[in-house]
């Protein structure tokens, strides 16, 4: 029999199992597109079923994602001590629970709306089935179908709040899909060798850090491009539109800045600059609908 602080153990491990910061991250992303949809009558059961529904599909994808990789992540220093690598969860156990989130969050949404649910399904899709086993290993073009994995909560949130799905949803994905190469393409600079020696095929070992640096400030370019025009198309103020034009153009001082002056230090403080100013702008999008 388990005793109370084995069962905290095991519990904690399952909570890093499902990256709690990157999920947390993409919740927020679907609240914003829920919110940004201005429904006329938001209640407490409906964010319950958009916040649970995406809590529990998301988690089941993280969690299978991990039970793929388990065996590049033993070789990898990064994640060598995730829970699967160091045994602390066995990989039938990492198995069923990722199953039975998947199915718990995935067949929520479709009760809450069938658009919504395909939408939902299609991001799990993208990242357990196309992401990481089909494309990972083979190609480092396989962050594309990551980043649109990454654009479903944000889209799926908006058609959760509108029943279709408009512009304004595509170009709140892009804003997200541009953000996801940019966090991915940063590590595998940052952790070449752990890359290389897991044998993942990356932008820095196939074209070379200097491509792989302009893709990183590009695309971070794009994502507020992307993000600007959806918060106009939302119809927000002209004060939160400045706010953010602002911050964009310190994204692109930064963006010129680590390809006039490469290094490892410059980009990825680019990539923390990107992702504070996705977690800004989401805020903004929830406060300036809101209020």
């Amino acid at each position: 029999m388990l005793n109370g602080s084995v069962i905290k153990q095991k519990m904690r491990s399952y909570w890093s199992l499902i990256k709690s910061l990157q999920t947390g991250l993409l919740l927020l992303t679907g609240f914003a597109g829920y919110i940004s949809a201005r429904c006329p009558i938001i209640t407490w059961t409906t964010l319950l079923g958009l916040l649970g529904s995406l809590f529990l599909a998301i988690s089941g994808s993280t969690v299978l994602n991990m039970v793929y990789d388990r065996d590049i992540d033993r070789l990898m220093t990064r994640t060598c001590n995730r829970p699967l690598p160091t045994n602390k969860v066995s990989v039938r156990e990492a198995t069923v629970l990722g199953g039975i989130l998947s199915l718990l969050g995935i067949g929520w949404a479709f009760t809450l709306d069938p658009l919504y649910g395909s939408v939902v399904f299609a991001g799990w899709f993208f990242d357990v089935i196309v992401y990481t086993v089909w494309l990972k290993r083979r190609t480092p073009w396989s962050i594309i179908w990551g980043g649109i994995a990454g654009g479903m909560p944000i889209l799926a949130g908006r058609v959760l709040g509108l029943g279709t799905i408009d512009w304004v949803g595509i170009f709140l994905t892009l804003s997200v899909l541009f953000w996801i190469p940019t966090h991915i393409m940063t590590f595998s600079l940052r952790y070449k060798d752990d890359y290389l020696r897991a044998g993942i095929p990356t932008f820095p070992s196939e074209y070379g850090e200097k491509t792989t640096q302009t893709l990183i400030a590009i695309s971070s370019v794009a994502s507020a491009l992307a993000m600007g025009v959806a918060m106009i198309g939302v119809g927000m103020t002209w004060g939160y539109v400045r706010l953010l034009a602002i911050l964009g153009v310190g994204m692109l001082f930064l963006a010129i800045s680590s390809l006039l002056r490469p290094s490892l230090k410059t980009n990825y403080g680019l990539f923390k600059y990107a992702s504070v100013f996705m977690l800004g702008s989401m805020m903004m999008l929830v406060v300036g609908v809101l209020i």
